[in-house]
């Protein structure tokens, strides 16, 4: 950490590093993205490759029987060296990585070091046997991707989907003016409009923990070459397979250097479209703010304006906003550069990768604002009623339909001789029924029609929607 100017090391706190952070992740939402840096942080990636390299030489030897057997103390001297990896650790891969200049390297001399001081020394040639980095930074990835998700990602959204549910149901008959083309149009209701963004993303959350990530461990070009010149006696392709898998990852063998990269850009693809849904709920929540649909209680304490002092700005749903369209750019581009490698490989691929916490990161920061303005906002029934109320031209669709079914072959006509382009009040809607020349059940029918009765299946609708939540 380096340290501020005019700070001592002991003095340097995470607040001021907060302070000095070059990206807001880093600074301004470093609480909120603490739990990704357990998967992505530098720290994080040294610790799961090292995870990595010892359940490999587990594997040698339990599986491929090319390593001596371990003893139970044996085995208990190497699960520490990834569940107990620490600050010390990092630090001394990153001295030798000055050296080597190469992270891989520096973390397989690492362990070398480490089983060189107990009963383990005779098989330190054995770590990192026959392997490319790519299988074990690939590997490490793979599970940072997964574990992230689901202990971080899926939860954030849970949330989102729960307050979703929760304000959708309970405003479910609370009708509302909707607007196409940014026009007044049919009225739908509060509960409903949230009921279709919950629906959409209850699809990508399904989809999002369904995703099972992929990885390979094959060697430099992806053919078992140095493994197989070495002990052509052991079935490297099931050994890998079944590798692969014992750590909860799907394998794929057919590979250059590099995995390709489709699996997780489809996982990545998932979290960018369920970002869309949430910004555009997010503007949707800014227009009803705008329109005093919906309300943002004043905080004790919170400034609007450095000069308005009445503005309670929607500034959690802006936020979002902001936040999903910076992870959404790396998502695009991911899923542009990473499906391309010049021949087996090249190393643009390595840094892009390092950026996948900052892509979750901006998402997580989203959700977080998202579902902060969720709990804050208070729909205002009353200024809904009273907007619909003064747009009776609204429920001009129900009535030419009314008159459709009775055989009335103008009725789109009559309606919109009395509505297009211009507002319509109540009592000129009524005086227009009175003139039809129909008889009493169809003007009852069209009586019946009100901006705010006139909400359809909205309600079980809504239920539809979020029964299983």
């Amino acid at each position: 950490m380096r340290v501020v100017q005019g700070m001592t090391d002991e003095k340097t706190t995470t607040e001021s590093f907060a302070l000095d952070a070059l990206s807001s992740l880093d600074g301004r939402y470093a609480g909120d993205i603490q739990p990704l840096r357990d998967y992505f942080s530098e720290f994080a990636y040294l610790r799961q490759r090292v995870r990595v390299e010892i359940e490999y030489l587990l594997a040698l030897s339990r599986e491929a029987r090319l390593v001596r057997p371990f003893s139970g103390t044996e085995q208990q001297l190497l699960a520490p060296l990834a569940e107990k990896f620490s600050l010390a650790d990092a630090q001394e891969i990153k001295r030798l990585e000055h050296t080597t200049r190469h992270d891989v390297k520096a973390i397989e001399y690492y362990l070398r070091a480490q089983l060189a001081r107990t009963s383990l020394a005779d098989v330190v040639q054995w770590i990192h046997f026959g392997l490319t980095s790519e299988d074990v930074n690939q590997t490490a990835q793979a599970l940072a991707l997964r574990d992230s998700r689901d202990a971080v990602i899926l939860p954030a959204l849970d949330n989102i989907l729960e307050l979703l549910a929760t304000l959708a149901r309970k405003h479910a008959r609370t009708p509302m003016l909707a607007r196409t083309h940014g026009q007044p149009a049919v009225p739908t209701t509060f509960g409903k409009e949230l009921a279709v963004f919950f629906a959409r993303l209850k699809k990508q959350r399904t989809l999002l923990g369904e995703h099972r990530f992929e990885a390979k461990l094959n060697g430099a070009t992806g053919n078992f070459n140095a493994l197989m010149a070495a002990a052509p006696q052991v079935d490297w392709l099931s050994f890998s397979a079944r590798f692969i898998r014992t750590l909860g990852l799907e394998p794929n063998l057919a590979t250059t250097q590099l995995l390709p990269f489709d699996n997780w850009i489809r996982y990545f693809d998932l979290v960018r479209l369920t970002n869309s849904i949430l910004l555009d709920a997010a503007q949707d929540m800014w227009r009803y703010i705008s329109d005093d649909y919906v309300s943002l209680p004043a905080v004790s304490g919170e400034i609007g304006s450095s000069t308005m002092p009445q503005k309670v700005n929607p500034i959690d749903f802006e936020n979002a906003e902001g936040n999903l369209g910076l992870a959404n750019a790396l998502f695009a581009h991911y899923a542009e550069k990473l499906p391309r490698s010049r021949l087996q490989r090249d190393l643009s691929d390595s840094t892009v990768r390092r950026t996948f916490g900052v892509a979750l990161g901006h998402s997580l920061v989203a959700y977080i604002n998202f579902a902060r303005g969720l709990e804050h906002i208070q729909p205002n029934e009353e200024r809904m009623r009273q907007d619909l109320q003064r747009h009776w031209e609204v429920i001009a669709e129900g009535a030419q339909t009314i008159l459709r079914a009775a055989g009335v072959e103008n009725a789109y006509e009559q309606l919109v001789t009395l509505t297009h382009g211009k507002p319509l009040t109540e009592s000129e809607y009524q005086t227009w029924v009175d003139a039809v020349s129909l008889g009493d059940a169809i003007k009852a029918r069209l009586r019946v029609l009100t901006p705010i009765s006139y909400i359809g299946a909205a309600e079980e609708l809504v239920e539809r929607a979020v029964q299983d939540q």
